[in-house]
């Protein structure tokens, strides 16, 4: 079992899953990953040596997590972004398909269908994005379907919502963004009103979704969601419950690119067995002790 990305965010959630059940695991990603407990391969994957070096002909699945997650970075560098998101997957498509590799398993988004207002995300809504992100990933889609419908791999596209969960301390999405404004006494920025609506799942729920669609043998594109859409003030409002803290708000424009709401349906994935459990104030509880001083003093 190849994870790509292991050491990230949601890779490290995924191996020590796969890890308490027994497989054996190769991570590779830009930095170690933190355990002996795996094979290790250390490198960007851009690299095809790195590459080359994960992937051998014990290798039964890949998780391909590795990605630039970025929008606004991706804004920036469409370069690099392509580099990792499309390049480097296709490198990893070809590497499967020469090793015989049964099943792949592609981290994707939901920034694939683009703008689409009010309207409920399927898996059937056609492709409009409308970043370098979006459209690397719906680029990366596109290549493991090819490779599904020519080689016989099984590949599903899982599309993620906004992740969050414990160990994101070092990221700078909404929610740590919110979880540091409550340790510092600080504020954070809003874009708009405040009214864009997202749909945020815990990693935990993200991790049972992956686990879900790779043992149930799904292949297409697969949504992995809460379910439930709220508001950013809604976030704001459950961050202020969790922590205690009074968070003030400073409105700034909304930047390009940006979704006026992302409602999903989760109907596919929940008929395949999965079930999210975490509702927003129960998933940001897990977050705050990372960040709460009084936990770290107390640590």
């Amino acid at each position: 079992m190849l994870v790509t990305g292991g050491a990230g965010f949601i890779g490290r959630r995924v191996v020590g899953a796969l890890l308490a059940e027994g497989y054996d695991v190769t991570v590779v990603d830009h930095r170690a990953y933190p355990g002996a407990e795996v094979r290790s391969v250390t490198g960007d994957l851009c690299d095809p040596d790195v590459a080359a070096r994960a992937v051998t002909e014990d290798t039964g699945t890949i998780i391909h997590l590795a990605a630039v997650t970025s929008v606004l970075r991706s804004v920036d560098d469409p370069v690099s972004t392509y580099r990792l998101n499309v390049d480097a997957t296709a490198r990893l498509l070809e590497l499967a398909r020469e090793h015989s590799v049964e099943s792949f398993l592609l981290a994707s988004t939901n920034a694939v269908t683009g703008n689409v207002g009010n309207a409920t995300i399927s898996e059937r809504t056609v492709l409009r994005p409308l970043t370098p992100y979006g459209a690397t990933k719906a680029a990366a889609e596109m290549l493991l379907s090819a490779y599904t419908s020519a080689y016989g791999l099984r590949g599903a596209a899982l599309r993620f919502s906004n992740v969050y969960g414990p160990g994101m301390a070092e990221k700078d999405s909404f929610i740590p963004r919110l979880m540091r404004a409550a340790r510092d006494g600080e504020g954070v920025q809003v874009r708009g009103d405040g009214s864009m609506k997202r749909d945020v799942v815990h990693v935990d729920d993200v991790v049972q979704g992956i686990l879900v669609a790779w043992r149930s043998g799904h292949t297409g594109p697969l949504i992995l969601a809460s379910g439930t859409s709220v508001a950013v003030n809604d976030m704001v409002a459950a961050a202020r419950r969790v922590t205690g803290a009074p968070i003030p708000v400073e409105h700034v424009p909304v930047a390009a690119g940006e979704m006026p709401a992302v409602i999903v349906d989760i109907g596919s994935a929940r008929a395949l067995g999965y079930q999210p459990s975490y509702d927003l104030d129960a998933g940001l509880a897990t977050v705050w002790p990372e960040f709460d001083p009084a936990r770290a003093a107390e640590a």
